[in-house]
């Protein structure tokens, strides 16, 4: 498989790539991802999966693509994706790890903070997509609410009720959402959509740039909120992004609201103790009173 990404990388840039070497890069549970090397010294990252997959792979290319053009936060630049046999792969720009110097949480929340102040023309994305595995669904929409409502939450309930999982509360939750937006009107912003701490780094040079984008246009709260859920992110991020495009009043809640979604989709993807979660931040958002 990896001399055919070797000649699909050699046929995108046009060089002479031959493979030298490539090893297993640890971090992913979804898909493999390999390091490869020319004789040269070029070097690519990969991510393998089975062929069902390439779709997967083409709107995270399309997603990486439309985040680089913005000209905010850095990322990956895709190479190519195909298959090969039985599997499917993404080609992407190798970026190597290096140190914090102690600016680059700001600088990603300042760089977040100008990608989110782009209005896009609808809610939604030009094409389905996926977070981790899970189906995503993006119709265009002009109503924020509903889309969340029936594309996000409603989506991942039914998935969790065909595992045999029900939560408590959920046609009620759907008539009090509407209550969380009487004096906040989101518009559409080109998302990350998995932006949680482990999806962005830091390069050798000490600035910042994030990958494994599960992108679509929706509320940037979604983004800023993804962040808290499981941490890794500093109060100079959070600093950063508030000096270019402060929060709304009633974020607090919101951000119940949109990791509700994520708690979700864990449960959906590994079971456990995410259904508890789940329950508990639907309690807490029917408790709410504005």
């Amino acid at each position: 498989m990896w001399e055919d990404v070797a000649t699909a990388i050699a046929k995108e840039t046009q060089t002479s790539f031959v493979l030298q070497s490539e090893s297993s890069i640890a971090g992913g549970c979804i898909n493999e991802a390999r390091r490869l090397e020319s004789e040269t010294g070029e070097v690519y990252f990969v991510k393998a999966n089975s062929a069902g997959f390439l779709r997967l792979f083409e709107a995270e290319a399309k997603a990486l693509t439309e985040i680089a053009s913005t000209r905010t936060v850095r990322v990956p630049d895709p190479v190519c994706h195909g298959i090969s046999g039985n599997q499917s792969f993404l080609v992407l720009e190798f970026l190597e790890t290096g140190r914090d110097g102690g600016s680059a949480q700001r600088k990603l929340g300042q760089d977040l903070a100008r990608l989110h102040r782009m209005e896009q023309p609808h809610f939604g994305w030009k094409i389905d997509n996926a977070i981790g595995s899970t189906h995503q669904p993006n119709p265009a929409s002009d109503d924020w609410i509903a889309f969340y409502l029936e594309h996000r939450l409603v989506h991942q309930f039914d998935l969790a009720q065909k595992k045999g999982q029900s939560f408590h509360g959920i046609e009620s939750l759907t008539k009090h959402v509407p209550n969380l937006f009487s004096e906040y009107k989101p518009f559409p912003s080109l998302l990350h959509g998995d932006l949680w701490g482990g999806n962005f780094s830091v390069d050798t040079e000490g600035l910042p740039y994030v990958f494994d984008p599960a992108s679509y246009y929706g509320d940037r709260e979604a983004d800023i909120a993804f962040t808290y859920m499981f941490g890794g992110f500093s109060k100079e991020f959070h600093q950063g992004y508030e000096e270019i495009f402060p929060l709304d009043p009633g974020f607090e809640i919101r951000k119940t609201l949109y990791n509700l979604y994520h708690e979700l989709n864990h449960y959906n993807l590994f079971g456990g103790g995410y259904a508890r979660s789940a329950q508990s931040s639907i309690n807490h958002l029917l408790a709410y009173s504005p």
